[in-house]
C-alpha cells in the first residue's frame, strides 16, 4: 500500500510543472518575458536541440538576455558568423513551427 502511494504522490508531484532544462529553456524562463513558461521553454529547448549544437545553444542563448549580440552576429561578415545565422535562422523556423 505504501509504494502505491508514494507511486501516486511521484506522479502528481511530477504533473504538477515540467523541469526546464538545457541553456535555452533556461534562458528562455530567465528572460523575463510574460509568454515565457516551462512548456513553451521547454518546447523552445527541443527544437534547439534539433537544430543546434550546444555551442550554438550557448551563444543562442544570451541573446535572450542581450538582443544587441544577436543583431551584431547578424550583421557580422564573419565565415563562423554567418555560418552560424544560417543554423540559429532554421532553429527560429523550427521552434516557430512547433511550438506556438
Amino acid at each position: 500500500m505504501r509504494i502505491i502511494l508514494m507511486g501516486l504522490a511521484l506522479l502528481t508531484l511530477n504533473s504538477c510543472g515540467m523541469a526546464v532544462r538545457g541553456e535555452m529553456g533556461k534562458a528562455c524562463m530567465a528572460s523575463g518575458r510574460s509568454a515565457a513558461n516551462s512548456a513553451l521553454c521547454n518546447c523552445v529547448q527541443t527544437a534547439a536541440n534539433g537544430t543546434l549544437d550546444s555551442r550554438d545553444q550557448r551563444l543562442a542563448s544570451r541573446f535572450f538576455e542581450d538582443p544587441q549580440r544577436a543583431q551584431d552576429v547578424r550583421q557580422s561578415d564573419s565565415p563562423g558568423d554567418e555560418a552560424f545565422w544560417s543554423r540559429y535562422r532554421q532553429f527560429t523556423a523550427q521552434a516557430e513551427r512547433v511550438c506556438r
